[in-house]
């Protein structure tokens, strides 16, 4: 898909991420780029940067998605790209409390689901639309210092493969963005605890979303912008007993290097 003359949503567009997406996206000229976050003021910025228009959203809410797609529908009309990209980094192991384990299922998880439900039925009607969900390569892989993020984006990524296994056939493109470290709020955050270890060879926002635009013109399910992902993946289904202990090794060096 190419992007000139799209209208296009973006959850968690007030920063990082999402905000990088709607700069990048803008130098294409799309028709329209509503950025929502629960960052009014983030928001805002991403807004007046892009020439587009901003949204307050709470994406565990299902009615605040949904308000989100029906205004932007009766605004501009369709809705041809949905990038559903908030999330959070909460919780550390299996102790971690309940309110750590359901945040990280209703941002991750329920979030991408609330977006599904509101968009799908226009873009079904259509017969075309695209849906862009951010999970992380913890998806793929797992968070080796936070059982609630690898649990709940493993989660992101099963949805999406279902998604685009049920609806391809019906002209729904979907792709999951699976990065590894980012020079984002939720990476700094971290950098004195579970995510630190992630620093190393973390890119900047602006990579990817750079690497995100080719992928959707490609039409690519999975969007690597750390490449070794892929091999990680490889290993991990070529010998699984294997990968796990190299995983404890990393886990071990990590939590050595916590402060």
């Amino acid at each position: 898909m190419q992007l000139a003359d799209k209208v296009i949503v973006v959850t968690g567009g007030g920063s990082g991420i999402g905000r990088a997406l709607c700069q990048r996206f803008a130098h294409d000229r799309p028709a329209a780029i509503v950025a929502a976050d629960l960052n009014a003021d983030g928001a805002a910025e991403t807004a007046r940067a892009v020439g587009g228009s901003a949204r307050t959203l709470d994406a565990t809410r299902e009615e605040e998605v949904q308000a989100l797609v029906q205004d932007t529908l009766a605004r501009h009309g369709r809705i041809d790209l949905f990038c559903s990209n908030a999330g959070i980094a909460v919780g550390s192991d299996e102790t971690s409390p309940d309110g750590d384990w359901q945040r990280s299922w209703n941002l991750h998880v329920m979030a991408h689901v609330y977006a599904a439900r509101a968009v799908l039925p226009h873009m079904l009607a259509r017969g075309q639309g695209y849906l862009l969900n951010t999970a992380s390569a913890a998806g793929l892989l797992t968070h080796i210092n936070s059982a609630p993020y690898a649990v709940t984006k493993h989660g992101a990524v099963a949805f999406a493969e279902w998604l685009s296994v049920a609806h391809g056939a019906q002209g729904i493109r979907v792709s999951c963005l699976c990065p590894q470290g980012v020079i984002t709020p939720l990476l700094n955050n971290g950098r004195e605890n579970r995510s630190a270890f992630l620093l190393e060879g973390a890119l900047q926002p602006e990579e990817v979303a750079e690497c995100v635009v080719q992928g959707i013109a490609e039409e690519r399910f999975l969007i690597l912008p750390h490449p070794e992902v892929l091999g990680y993946m490889q290993r991990r289904a070529n010998d699984h007993e294997r990968w796990l202990a190299g995983m404890r090794r990393a886990r071990a060096k990590a939590q050595q290097q916590t402060p």
